[in-house]
């Protein structure tokens, strides 16, 4: 298992130590822990999108750190520092997103073993806030509260969204699963639409032909190229482009979504952020779920991309004002708030 990678421009938060999870199907996952110098003020686990990593979070482990917050974290199965479903390590394929349940199951099991102290709270992106929203649905009361950044509730600019969803589920029905999606491949590294090749050799790793300009996830150039440094000096962190499987589990999830009846046994206070300039998930989509929550709370970033714990200082400190204003704020009591638009 792949120990935390530290770069220059990257450090290990202080208080690290990697832990090990094994999920009840038996997949071997990474998980990290990050104690404060003081009295912890309770314990925040934070949960990462699709082909992230644990280190790709560093800064913002740092920041929560510095809020008092314990801050335990994980890579979902396929992708990072945890077991690969599949033979091709570049594929991060799941068959079905009720696997990532499995993954959270196994990594809560463990802050309850580690003591983590309480209240627990949650901070997840993209996937990783959809797999914490269905939990929530579940009834899982785990958190005290909950903040999603860009939550994956339907996909961006799906122009024939029906014919999309039959033809994935048609080619996985078909054993086409396994398949990255038609177009894609291993070289993309999940850099948001950016062009990049990896290489690598005896005491080596680039990133060859790697430009900032036609990504999707950040405007910040410098962050971009930290979270890309990573993956060059530890080439095993990254995933290509999805699966046709993970594509038609993702649907499925999502379809799920938009069942009128799924808020109805919301119990967690929750602060949904959308990024205006998302291109990777539907902002319209975030901002009709938030409205059907009854103890929720919208905030819109008019000019984040995808990834707004990634954006630029004065983009960032706008999400860092909303968490702050609704983490730990007074548990049980419903306080909606409604910051920018």
């Amino acid at each position: 298992m792949i120990e935390l990678v530290a770069t220059p421009d990257n450090p290990i938060p202080p208080g690290a130590k990697r832990h090990a999870l094994t999920a009840a199907d038996g997949a071997s996952l990474r998980m990290a822990r990050f104690t404060p110098p003081r009295t912890a003020r309770g314990t925040l686990a934070l949960f990462q999108g699709r082909a992230e990593f644990i280190e790709k979070y560093f800064e913002t482990v740092a920041d929560l750190l510095q809020r008092g917050f314990e801050v335990v974290t994980l890579d979902w199965r396929g992708q990072g520092g945890s077991e690969r479903e599949l033979d091709n390590p570049r594929k991060g394929h799941v068959d079905d997103f009720a696997q990532y349940q499995r993954d959270l199951d196994a990594f809560l099991l463990k802050m309850t073993l580690l003591g983590c102290p309480r209240p627990w709270f949650a901070l997840a992106h993209s996937m990783g806030g959809a797999i914490l929203l269905e939990n929530a649905h579940g009834g899982g009361g785990e958190f005290a509260r909950l903040v999603v950044t860009a939550p994956m509730i339907d996909f961006y600019g799906l122009r024939f969204p029906v014919v999309s969803r039959l033809l994935a589920n048609s080619l996985d029905m078909l054993g086409l699963g396994a398949m990255f999606i038609p177009g894609g491949g291993e070289s993309t590294l999940s850099l948001g639409g950016a062009e990049a090749a990896l290489t690598s050799g005896p005491g080596k790793s680039s990133l060859v032909g790697l430009t900032f300009e036609g990504n999707k996830l950040t405007s910040d150039p410098k962050r971009f190229a930290r979270n890309a440094g990573v993956l060059a000096k530890e080439p095993g962190l990254g995933v290509g482009d999805p699966t046709i499987g993970w594509v038609n589990a993702a649907f499925r999830q999502m379809a799920r979504f938009e069942d009128p009846d799924y808020p109805r046994r919301w119990k967690t206070p929750s602060l949904l952020i959308a990024c205006g300039r998302d291109e990777i998930v539907s902002t319209p989509a975030v901002g009709r779920f938030a409205q059907r929550l009854d103890i929720a709370t919208l905030v819109n970033i008019p000019g984040a991309r995808h990834e707004a714990m990634m954006e630029r200082d004065e983009l960032r400190s706008l999400f860092w004002a909303a968490f702050d204003a609704f983490i730990p704020g007074h548990l049980g009591q419903d306080d909606r708030i409604r910051l920018a638009g």
